[in-house]
């Protein structure tokens, strides 16, 4: 494996030992999962790509809180965050320093509701760089949102709707949808993106 996801990529926030590779080995698994659709290492690619671009900080921890923010992801559970930041602080401890650790489970718990402090550098680079997809045209837009239905196929058309509007309202109504310097500009297009989506669940759950 190459690029961004490859051992030599993680090796340089985890270090080289039997441990930090058995480690690697069950996180890329974790994120190859079938039932993901866009919660997958492309995913975790796009987001560790952003990274560098849109800050500085202490980007090894957002580095290392990017490989671990969907490491659970059952579209059945509602604590995945939670659960993905525990299993952060299982899979790192003995291999980054115990300061590291923290901000890592840190910055995986604010994922789940991407409102990182004004003075939060770390955890505005780890929620723009996550949140990047909704700013893509209109057809990457499309795509991401059908293959989150996808991961959701467990749910019914109208409990589905339910929550996929319930999500794009709380991101709506962020005072700040992105809050680095490099990602505020992409903010009217994943507005509008976000917006277009709510309108046509609206307005199927009027139908309903």
């Amino acid at each position: 494996m190459t690029g961004l996801v490859s051992f030599e990529a993680w090796a340089e926030l985890a270090g080289d030992s039997p441990t930090s590779r058995t480690e690697w080995a069950a996180v890329v698994a974790a994120w190859s999962e079938p039932h993901r659709r866009y919660h997958d290492l492309a995913h975790l690619a796009a987001v560790l790509g952003l990274v560098g671009q849109l800050g500085s900080g202490d980007l090894a921890a957002v580095r290392l809180a990017a490989w671990y923010h969907d490491v659970v992801y059952d579209p059945e559970r509602t604590d995945n965050e939670d659960v993905s930041a525990q299993r952060a602080r299982a899979g790192l401890r003995g291999l980054v320093p115990d300061e590291l650790l923290a901000e890592v489970e840190r910055l995986v718990l604010l994922t789940a509701g991407h409102d990182a402090a004004a003075d939060d550098e770390n955890g505005a680079v780890l929620c723009d760089a996550d949140l990047a997809v909704l700013a893509g045209p209109p057809e990457a837009y499309a795509a991401y949102a059908s293959a989150v239905r996808e991961e959701y196929g467990h749910l019914s058309d109208e409990e589905f709707t339910t929550g996929r509007i319930a999500v794009l309202e709380h991101l709506l109504a962020l005072p700040t949808l992105y809050r680095t310097a490099a990602a505020q500009p992409w903010t009217p297009t994943a507005r509008a993106n976000m917006s277009a989506e709510l309108v046509l669940l609206r307005r199927r759950a009027g139908s309903s």
